[in-house]
């Protein structure tokens, strides 16, 4: 039986419903669960119950600082040790990310999971293409972003959530290796021009300005969006590899469409 961390949340759920579509034994757990799932909370050790999961798919817990993230992290895998977990998957970040402000959490994580003696596989995933769209800013006169003329090699949560739910379903050929998942590169003007709208590129300095004065951002993510914002600018997460397709047997769903769908919205 698989076991999906996070499964109230976008990825965690789209995987597990990959799961069920295909007939494969599953369930999930959540801080939040839903019916037929189990309670796991990463920040209380207690209810981290793995106990039947043969596989354990990971979906990072990121949305925190990265010492909290490290120790949820860290608390599972002790768990999934403990219950006799066979195979650990986890979601981790693309490469081309390591200077992003939010890549130390993963790659902490990669060496616990390494660490755990757990047989494992690490997909490091690429930048969601609806994250790209939706950190476009709709104006009156069309779209503005910091991401200048840079491309993001972006990828739809689903292509992800289906690439995870292969690997979780069939690991053993995927013991130890890690998979650089990247789709297509879009940018901004691209996403502009597929809504029938002009593109306008402002500074960084404005656009790290904007993010610390927005309300309702927790401190980590100002410096966080900031990376995000100069690593696409200069072409930093622009590389494409053909490993996602691979996985996936088939051509990737279109990031455009997706970039510009949630931009839109």
């Amino acid at each position: 039986m698989i076991l999906v961390t996070g499964a109230s949340g976008h990825l965690g759920a789209a995987a597990l419903a990959a799961l069920h579509a295909a007939g494969v034994p599953a369930t999930g757990g959540s801080r939040t669960p839903g019916e037929g799932m189990r309670h796991l909370d990463f920040d209380d050790p207690a209810t981290l119950d793995l106990r039947g999961a043969a596989t354990l798919l990971l979906v990072s817990a990121g949305y925190a600082e990265d010492d909290v993230v490290i120790a949820r992290h860290a608390a599972v895998l002790d768990a999934a040790v403990r219950d006799g977990v066979s195979h650990v998957v986890y979601t981790s970040l693309t490469t081309a990310g390591d200077h992003l402000a939010f890549a130390a959490a993963h790659r902490a994580t990669e060496r616990l999971v390494r660490d755990s003696g757990l047989p494992f596989t690490v997909l490091r995933n690429g930048l969601y293409a609806e994250l790209f769209g939706s950190l476009l800013v709709r104006t009156p006169d069309g779209l503005e972003s910091p991401f200048g003329d840079g491309a993001l090699a972006a990828v739809t949560r689903a292509d992800l959530a289906a690439a995870a739910a292969a690997v979780a379903a069939d690991p053993a050929p995927h013991a130890g290796l890690v998979h650089d998942l990247v789709g297509i590169p879009v940018t901004a003007a691209g996403v502009a021009a597929a809504l029938g709208v002009p593109h306008r590129p402002i500074d960084l300095a404005a656009y790290r300005a904007r993010t610390l004065a927005a309300p309702g951002l927790l401190p980590f993510q100002p410096p966080m969006l900031s990376s995000l914002a100069t690593s696409i600018r200069h072409g930093f997460l622009s590389a494409t590899d053909p490993t996602l397709e691979k996985l996936l047997g088939r051509p990737l769903a279109d990031p455009l469409a997706a970039a510009a769908a949630a931009a839109s919205g």
